[in-house]
């Protein structure tokens, strides 16, 4: 299990981890507040909330693993 999706993607079982897209946006949205004026200690922290579970069926395959129709149904992503 990974934390990043390119693992997934690269060969591995399966990957639940922050979505960078979501990461990126409040990235540029902090910087975009500080280069207007807003001091960083007064930013309130924020962490990325959506996460997503890719699943790699070529790899559960390659070694003899059933995963579950639920688990599947869940998944934002199945590599097949």
């Amino acid at each position: 299990m990974y934390a990043y999706p390119e693992f997934t993607q690269g060969g591995g079982l399966m990957s639940y981890g922050t979505d960078f897209s979501e990461t990126w946006r409040l990235t540029g949205t902090y910087a975009g507040r500080v280069l207007n004026g807003e001091k960083p200690a007064n930013l309130p922290i924020q962490q990325a909330t959506k996460m997503r579970l890719v699943i790699n069926l070529k790899a559960a395959k390659v070694i003899g693993l059933a995963i579950p129709e639920a688990l599947l149904g869940r998944a934002d992503e199945v590599i097949e």
